[in-house]
């Protein structure tokens, strides 16, 4: 045995060489240690509206998100930057209003982002984590694509990654439909939107379990995946990305059996808002493309009031189908003892308009599209069953996640960290404004008012709502107001990137 030096009461004696490592340890055992690294488990739902439990809506039926909420904060104005899929994924991602047109496009992430050399930047903030010793794992839609790889509705499966370097691993499990584009627009016979040549309807109830469409598959995966990363040594991001309640409406009968179809509510808001312009809206072109639908849509005519209810009956379904998938996730990472050391993000990209202002569909700058779901719960939160009701937006959620992993931001961003809210530290100090962005407009949302400037000829240009008095956006003030118009225009210039004004410009050189 090797022996080291130790000075005593009676001088100088041998002792074991390894005495200073028993040392260390007791040292070690005797002070607190510098916390582990959250983990995160980040979930995204396409298409989500904020009706939910937790939001006050009493019909649905989710008590997997009311209970996330009870532990965590839901924030009741939480607003997207874009209101379609793919542009609203970017801005999330990046933590960046949109600075071109190109970033409004459901191909933001593949055009400004797939396909280029790594750089000192990171391309995401799941890219960000991996460097700071994350392993990054995405199952599912977490971009605009399916399963993380680029390629076309009716392609075999892509090689290409969409999001090259914030990936460790990139899984899906497309089960008998074969591709994520399949699997995304999937019915329960195996078929798709494309297959059947779009001649389907937007809803389905057929009567299998929930690994008979791809929802179900991805949350197995999902738990299959928290077992594995359970055991490993790093911390871990584990992004969940589930597809519906995204078109088709489909989803197990058992869901749609938890609503009596009569009892489903209709839109408060069934007529074109008074004074605007129809360009604000759009013929919900989405929704029309599933040519066996019973109706079709349009701004010249509402939908009947039971086929509203239907396709509503269908969503709600949709909702509840996605609530126990999401249960199923948080169990295991409770079972697994992951959970208090788990940082839990539920983000909807965007809403959706129920036949609001007779429109199907997002790609709108009104609440109904811009509103969407945002429940967190982090680790040592005092704060728990908080309803947040500050402004905020999906570009405040890159800042959030690096202060709460304790790692830096890469770059200034145009979001804020949303700690402070449910802290209440800096409340008195945030500012209440949210930014939207689409048809050719760019809105702001404040604690009262939402201030719209379309860069359009069509007339009026500029709309105003009221929250206070005007909920649901029925009425467009801002001839009515103008002084309060003025008043708002200096936050709304905040926001104006200068977007559309650089697309005028290349329209006319062009």
């Amino acid at each position: 045995m090797s022996l080291g030096y130790a000075l005593g009461k009676k001088g100088i004696h041998f002792v074991p060489a390894f005495f200073p490592f028993l040392l260390m340890l007791a040292l070690v055992c005797c002070y607190p240690q510098p916390a582990k690294s959250p983990n995160v488990l980040f979930i995204c739902v396409d298409d989500l509206r904020p009706e939910l439990g937790c939001y006050g809506n009493s019909q649905i039926i989710s008590p997997s998100l009311d209970r996330l909420a009870a532990e965590g904060v839901v924030f009741t104005n939480h607003f997207v930057n874009v209101p379609t899929c793919g542009a609203s994924r970017w801005t999330l991602l990046t933590g960046m209003l949109p600075r071109t047109t190109g970033h409004l496009d459901n191909q933001a992430i593949r055009d400004y982002i797939s396909g280029r050399p790594e750089a000192e930047a990171p391309e995401t903030f799941i890219h960000h984590l991996k460097r700071n010793g994350y392993a990054t794992v995405g199952i599912g839609k977490i971009g605009h694509y399916p399963d993380g790889f680029l390629y076309g509705y009716e392609e075999p499966q892509g090689t290409f990654r969409e999001l090259p370097y914030s990936w460790d691993e990139a899984l899906f499990d497309p089960g008998r439909w074969e591709t994520g584009w399949n699997a995304f627009f999937a019915y329960a016979d195996g078929s798709n939107r494309q297959s059947r040549n779009k001649m389907v309807k937007p809803y389905e109830n057929a009567k299998v379990e929930d690994e008979g469409y791809p929802d179900g598959l991805t949350a197995a995966l999902a738990v299959s995946k928290l077992q594995e990363l359970a055991a490993g040594k790093k911390p871990f991001f584990l992004g969940v990305g589930f597809f519906k309640p995204h078109l088709p409406f489909n989803a197990p009968k058992k869901y749609w059996d938890l609503y009596k179809e009569s009892q489903i509510p209709l839109t408060p808001s069934p007529n074109i808002p008074m004074a605007v312009n129809v360009a604000s809206l759009h013929e919900s072109g989405e929704f029309n493309q599933y040519h066996l639908g019973e109706e079709k849509a349009s701004l010249s005519q509402a939908v009947s009031e039971a086929y509203a209810r239907k396709l509503t009956h269908a969503y709600f379904a949709c909702v509840s189908y996605i609530d126990v998938q999401i249960g199923k996730v948080l169990a295991e990472l409770k079972r697994l003892g992951l959970e208090d050391n788990t940082i839990i993000v539920v983000w909807g990209d965007h809403g959706w308009h129920l036949g609001d202002f007779r429109v199907w569909g997002k790609h709108t700058l009104f609440e109904r599209a811009l509103k969407s779901v945002l429940i967190l719960k982090a680790p040592g939160m005092k704060s728990k069953g908080l309803a947040c009701d500050s402004i905020v937006s999906s570009i405040d959620i890159y800042p959030t996640l690096m202060k709460l992993c304790g790692v830096d931001m890469p770059y200034p961003s145009q979001g804020r960290s949303l700690d402070v809210l449910w802290n209440e530290s800096g409340k008195t100090h945030w500012e209440n404004a949210a930014y939207g962005y689409y048809r050719k407009g760019i809105t702001v949302r404040t604690e009262r008012y939402r201030l719209t400037r379309y860069f359009r000829d069509e007339q009026p240009i500029i709309e105003l709502y009221d929250h206070a008095t005007d909920p649901f956006e029925d009425q467009n003030i801002a001839r009515d107001l103008p002084d309060i118009v003025e008043s708002l225009f200096p936050i709304w210039s905040k926001g104006n990137t200068g977007v559309f004004e650089k697309q005028q410009e290349e329209d006319t050189l062009n």
